[in-house]
């Protein structure tokens, strides 16, 4: 029988390739996405086709609505910034991070493997294209190991050792795209936009845009998706 193991899947690029990942380790997929009051709400459309392509076992999406807490372009009305250029997203902490995010997700995921019987979660963080988000790191992905495995019943009494798998945290975007492409990922399902329009086309110019089209230039292929023209 295969191990189940839990995957956050937010239906972005990241997400989408760590899912295929985990697939090909032979891991029965459990998708867990996340109804947070995001701005982008596209992307649970996203996640919902990803699952269903890779073949998840089963995919669960959780309400929970951080705008109560605010303190992000993505969970209040902060203008989502655009045109920043590589070298401005490498200082400091962008107004799109979250507040918590991935350790409250992380949380989730613990509490599922549990129930599931899973000894194994994975999550898309990078710690090198990335937009500086604190909760992206390896460090803080040992520390919630560690942590995890003194919250569960199932680490208490030693018959369960939670994994948190994080394969894309040392790859730049265009490695992790490259690794995609070989496991068959179909990245025109996936929606990495912070601020699309209704109908999912993304705006072309956020961090995460512009960091998901370098990526695919570096690897000398087209982004399968149809951004969205602006007269700026």
């Amino acid at each position: 029988m295969k191990r189940p193991a839990v995957v956050l899947l937010s239906g972005g690029l990241d997400s989408t390739t760590v899912l295929a990942i985990a697939k090909h380790q032979g891991f029965e997929i459990h998708a867990l996405s996340f109804s947070y009051g995001q701005r982008h709400h596209w992307e649970l459309e996203a996640a919902r086709r990803v699952a269903e392509a890779i073949g998840a076992t089963s995919h669960k999406t959780v309400n929970l609505d951080l705008r109560a807490f605010g303190g992000s372009a993505l969970t209040s009305e902060i203008e989502v910034p655009k045109g920043r250029s590589v070298t401005e997203m490498s200082h400091g902490i962008p107004i799109t991070y979250v507040p918590a995010r991935n350790t409250i997700f992380l949380s989730f995921a613990l509490a599922w493997a549990e129930v599931l019987g899973a000894s194994d979660v994975f999550i898309g963080v990078n710690a090198l294209d990335y937009s500086g988000y604190p909760d992206c790191r390896p460090e803080f992905v040992r520390a919630f190991e560690a942590m995890a495995n003194l919250a569960t019943k199932a680490g208490v009494e030693g018959y369960q050792k939670l994994v948190i798998h994080a394969p894309l945290i040392n790859l730049t975007k265009a490695e992790i795209i490259r690794r995609g492409i070989e496991l068959g990922v179909d990245y025109s399902l996936t929606s990495s936009c912070y601020d699309p329009a209704p109908s999912g086309e993304p705006c072309g110019q956020c961090d995460s845009c512009l960091l998901r089209q370098k990526g695919f230039r570096e690897n000398g292929i087209e982004d399968p998706l149809s951004y969205r023209k602006t007269e700026d």
